[in-house]
Order: C-alpha cells, then structure tokens, then sequence
C-alpha cells in the first residue's frame, strides 16, 4: 500500500508516534519523489512518497 503525502518528514515522524518503525531511510527517486518505507506494530509494510521538484 502506498501513500502521497505533503510532509514526507511529518508523516515519518507522525508514524513513529503511532507504533510504525523506519525501514531503511528516506531515500529519493528520479529527482521527483521522496520515499520511505514504514512498518507497522503488525508488520505490515506502508510506502510514503512525496512529490518534489
């Protein structure tokens, strides 16, 4: 599942909050998207991305 959001930081930072780990880091795609991947306390993994550029 994947999710675009405007605040690509705050929605890690929200996610944290909420019982969701980072996997890996933020990391960036093409130039045009920053991405990161979150788990959940049920190990189900989410997809941020934000648009950038």
């Amino acid at each position: 599942m994947s999710f675009e959001v405007d605040d690509l930081q705050g929605a890690v930072d929200w996610a944290a909050g909420e019982g969701y780990g980072l996997v890996g880091g933020i990391g960036e795609y093409e130039g045009a998207w920053r991405m990161a991947y979150v788990r959940g306390p049920g190990g189900i993994i989410v997809s941020l991305a934000e648009r950038i550029g």
